[in-house]
């Protein structure tokens, strides 16, 4: 493999419905930094579908790319992984990129094992950050020769989060990762910004592998958008029960916010799978991030500590929570709390009479 023919960022944008998936958003914002720091830097989208709008390819401009591939065939009108795993494939093998982004969705996490195998290369998942940089991260003494530099360093939690693993793929192309929704920032668009349109179509062969979509149903969720929040009022198992939310659901009301909660209260049975927050769950990063009840487990810190601000309430004046918080307050959450939306209330009201 001549790993010098291999040139820019590429990222996979996942659209369901002639639609972009926000993830592929994000991945061009990172794209964009990765970029920067690499001899090429060109970033292109990838993007595959069935009668694809030139509106997605503008979009796709304004937020950093600076070519979109467009795969547009009737085999890709829905998911399915055979027909796109072998238009990724395709486009590897015909362009050649450096690195390749995929959003760890329920797409993504299924499409990039695939894809990595197919081209025979690696593939690190649910990344948290991603850096350039010289792998081995430190020389080892007498074989600094051996160091290599401009690669891509993929940082992860490993074994349960209880530690962080720095990843490299150094010998083979492309680098491939999985990004969590949510986890990196996509950029202001810029609608000046106009991206290259390429179309390509390696042409499909549908084989035994190919499913055959019946139908499709389309399920309707009563649960809100927790990653979209920018105010989520998160709690614990702390809080002690289904019914003891009421109070988180009072203050969540009062600041125009989301309820989302722990693991563990999911586990309990309290609260839906949708509205958790950590590393099993949802990575948020809204403005305002209560942890009431929360000790702040490594795997749960992983979901919010990019929020802007965060503030804790818990009765353990030695939970970890402390640790990632802005604000902490000691206390009863079930005094703490009642009260914080009494004084809230108050004085949202008084601004409104002012």
């Amino acid at each position: 493999m001549a790993l010098e023919d291999y040139k820019g960022v590429y990222i996979f944008a996942q659209q369901v419905d002639n639609k972009l998936s926000p993830i592929a958003l994000e991945l061009l914002g990172k794209a964009r930094d990765l970029a920067e720091d690499l001899d090429d830097k060109t970033v292109t989208a990838i993007l595959p579908g069935y009668q694809i709008s030139d509106e997605l390819v503008d979009e796709l401009g304004a937020y950093g790319a600076d070519k979109v591939i467009v795969i547009d065939d009737p085999e890709l009108k829905d998911y399915r992984t055979e027909p796109y795993a072998d238009a990724i494939e395709a486009v590897v093998k015909e362009f050649k990129p450096e690195i390749l982004l995929v959003g760890a969705t329920a797409i993504g996490r299924d499409l990039g094992p695939r894809v990595s195998a197919k081209i025979h290369t690696g593939l690190t998942a649910d990344c948290t950050k991603l850096d350039i940089g010289d792998f081995p991260l430190v020389a080892v003494p007498g074989h600094e020769d051996e160091q290599k530099h401009k690669q891509l360093l993929m940082t992860r939690p490993a074994f349960g989060g209880n530690t962080i693993a720095t990843i490299a793929c150094p010998d083979y192309r492309p680098q491939m990762a999985t990004v969590r929704p949510g986890v990196m920032q996509k950029k202001a668009p810029d609608k000046g910004h106009k991206a290259e349109k390429v179309t390509f179509n390696p042409g499909f062969t549908p084989n035994n592998c190919y499913t055959e979509i019946l139908k499709i149903v389309k399920e309707v969720s009563q649960v809100a958008d927790i990653q979209a929040a920018k105010i989520l009022v998160s709690g614990g198992r702390g809080v002690g029960s289904p019914e003891n939310f009421k109070i988180l659901d009072d203050l969540a009301a009062v600041l125009g916010g989301t309820v989302s909660c722990s693991r563990a209260v999911v586990d309990a049975g309290w609260k839906p799978k949708d509205l958790q927050v950590g590393q099993t769950g949802k990575t948020v990063r809204p403005h305002v991030y209560f942890a009431i009840g929360i000790s702040g487990a490594i795997q749960h810190v992983a979901g919010m500590e990019d929020s802007d601000i965060i503030i804790a309430i818990n009765k353990d004046e030695n939970a970890p929570i402390f640790d990632v918080a802005d604000y902490g307050v000691v206390g009863d959450l079930n005094k703490v709390v009642p009260l914080l939306t009494e004084k809230l209330r108050a004085a949202i009201a008084a601004k409104k009479n002012a």
